[in-house]
């Protein structure tokens, strides 16, 4: 392979990442982001009802004095 077939080569390698990375980004942003948050939102939901049944369960059971 010359220099000439080499850089060119190159060239079309770096632009195959380029668009390959572009397109990766905008996977994550399109879905990946969307489904994290939508989980995340999920999940705070479920530890603030577990913490309200806790908090529920405490004022029950205080002990007196205390």
């Amino acid at each position: 392979m010359n220099k000439t077939n080499f850089n060119r080569k190159v060239g079309e390698t770096a632009e195959r990442v380029e668009q390959e990375a572009t397109d990766f980004i905008k996977y994550l942003n399109d879905e990946v982001v969307p489904a994290v948050r939508q989980h995340s939102t999920k999940a705070l939901r479920i530890a603030s009802e577990k913490l309200n049944h806790l908090a529920d369960y405490m004022d029950k059971n205080q002990t007196p004095g205390k």
